[in-house]
């Protein structure tokens, strides 16, 4: 059963586990003391105001939890992972990522780097560089060495089925291929907090099975690791510790 998004209720629930071999992980980075997700009054508008994209009272996703959001399209979920991706600013409210106010931050291109993987709706891979490379790139600036890049990118892409691919470039992959690619690529900073727009949505069923399977055992081995999952898939949801249900912009006063 979901929930309104302005009411988040208790942590439940879990999925199957799947023993594989443990990636190699980038340095701790310690331990937060607050809430992973913590936005109040937050909004987006285009338009010069006219246009409103989210309009969210509050929201609070406790550290190592997985939230996964459905609602209709429009309703604003793109646009609130961007804002907590920093790839956007609000018009207006707060939003903060494990206790950093995101209107605030020095970097937001090494707050992505060290704290977020996003999985793109649209893969967003680098056609002129291949699957392996395409992942790989994600780790530039996080203190792995070189070896130790190309090591982790090569499991990555065994762990979501390509590993037989990892030297083609996205041109000669399926759709189904480049966004399996795409959330490889998303796990190689070791993110503390993964943001996934629709992952699952040009997926077979095997391959969201072993990406469901990947995602809980990275939980298991990282238990700080914190999920905000956009998905229209009911089943896929479910997996999650709690679901959150958005509606349109003209169906609620505090829509998201």
């Amino acid at each position: 059963m979901s929930e309104p998004l302005q009411s988040p209720g208790p942590r439940s629930g879990g999925g199957q586990t799947v023993e594989r071999d443990q990636l190699p992980t980038l340095p701790h980075r310690g331990r937060a003391t607050v809430p992973a997700v913590s936005v109040r009054g937050l909004s987006k508008s285009f338009d010069r105001g006219r246009v409103t994209a989210l309009d969210l009272e509050s929201l609070t996703v406790d550290l190592g939890e997985f939230v996964s959001i459905t609602g209709p399209s429009g309703c604003g979920k793109s646009t609130l992972l961007h804002l907590l991706a920093a790839l956007d600013r609000p018009s207006s409210g707060s939003v903060q990522v494990f206790g950093q106010d995101l209107r605030r931050l020095p970097s937001p291109t090494r707050y992505r780097r060290t704290e977020v993987g996003i999985v793109f709706q649209l893969q967003n891979l680098i056609p002129q560089l291949t699957a392996r490379e395409n992942v790989e790139i994600a780790m530039f600036g996080t203190g792995l060495r070189r070896g130790e890049r190309r090591e982790r990118a090569t499991q990555l892409l065994a762990d979501v089925g390509l590993v037989e691919q990892a030297d083609r470039p996205p041109t000669r992959l399926s759709g189904g291929e480049r966004q399996r690619v795409a959330i490889a690529r998303a796990l190689a900073n070791s993110p503390r907090l993964l943001l996934a727009d629709e992952p699952t949505g040009s997926l077979d069923a095997d391959s969201i099975e072993r990406f469901l399977a990947l995602l809980e055992r990275l939980r298991r081995q990282q238990p700080e690791l914190t999920v905000v999952m956009v998905t229209h898939d009911e089943q896929v949801a479910a997996v999650a510790d709690r679901v959150i249900s958005m509606q349109s912009v003209a169906d609620s006063p505090t829509p998201g």
